[in-house]
């Protein structure tokens, strides 16, 4: 399969993103050639079959050289791939999509939130075939959807005996009333425990000003990368999840990837507490993850 991929940012470095970098080089693993198409470019190194094309936000250009740079790249290259995989930005899909069908491309979107606009039920229509990770994770009924589980990178998140845990709590995601990183700060003091925040957000100085109130011992960590979040998790003594997205959170299969024990308020994550490393390389690794999304496309 020659693939176009269409994602936010291929940047290692990224504290959300940095992860998509690892599922394109996967990709890469079982496909002759891929495009990708990316809003900014970052930090990568992949492989010789991967092309990356940026449509310049780390330029600084205007959102309308962004439109006119994306139709530019999927025209000059229609011949060079023959599926388009959107990783969470339907508004791709709506502007792409007329055109990929006319031009028989395969369309496929991943898309985890529970948000559903206008652009996600035209990219609905659009897309051949829409992936999520749970049925959480995609509030529009359609028969297209395939729920697929988590793709974690077990080889990276992966636990280290060499680490000892030390004797304080770790709360991660953005800091956003849905996170309610807020319950995290109240269950570690009455815990007598410490308590690190990775992440960053609008709610920072509420949080700083709650712990403040309740004489709490938080240390704000901000945004972490890949590898600053996967030192985390080894190190922590478990980790608070008190997000109410209403979906099953990556944070929660990343930190048990870990080894890192899970406290959840979440009934339906509730059996999760029990389990480890195997149950994520089972149910929730990328390996698995990539080839079934292929085999989803044909």
């Amino acid at each position: 399969m020659k693939l176009l991929i269409v994602t936010q940012a291929v940047d290692t470095e990224d504290p959300i993103l940095g992860f998509f970098v690892r599922w394109i080089e996967e990709f890469a693993k079982h496909a002759e050639r891929i495009e990708v198409i990316c809003l900014r470019e970052g930090k990568h190194d992949l492989s010789a079959n991967v092309r990356v094309h940026s449509l310049g936000k780390e330029t600084g250009v205007s959102r309308v050289k962004y439109v006119l740079n994306f139709y530019r790249y999927i025209w000059n290259l229609r011949h060079d791939y023959d599926a388009v995989f959107v990783h969470m930005n339907p508004e791709y899909v709506v502007l792409g999509g007329p055109f990929w069908r006319l031009w028989n491309k395969r369309i496929s979107l991943w898309y985890m939130h529970k948000s559903v606009d206008l652009k996600l039920r035209i990219a609905a229509q659009l897309a051949d075939v829409i992936f999520t990770a749970s049925k959480e994770s995609f509030r529009l009924k359609s028969s297209k959807v395939r729920v697929m589980g988590h793709g974690i990178d077990t080889d990276f998140f992966s636990p280290d005996t060499n680490i000892l845990r030390e004797n304080w709590l770790l709360s991660v995601g953005r800091l956003m009333p849905s996170k309610r990183h807020d319950i995290a700060i109240r269950i570690a003091t009455q815990d007598g425990k410490e308590l690190r925040i990775a992440g960053e957000g609008s709610e920072r100085k509420k949080l700083e000003a709650l712990a403040s109130e309740l004489g709490a011992r938080v240390s704000f960590l901000g945004a972490l990368t890949q590898s600053q979040l996967r030192d985390k998790y080894r190190k922590a003594r478990y980790l608070i999840h008190t997000s109410e997205t209403g979906s099953l959170d990556k944070v929660v299969l990343e930190a048990l990837a870990c080894g890192l024990p899970v406290r959840t308020n979440d009934p339906a994550l509730k059996a999760l507490e029990n389990v480890g490393p195997a149950y994520v390389r089972d149910n929730h690794s990328l390996h698995r993850l990539i080839p079934a999304i292929l085999d989803g496309m044909l």
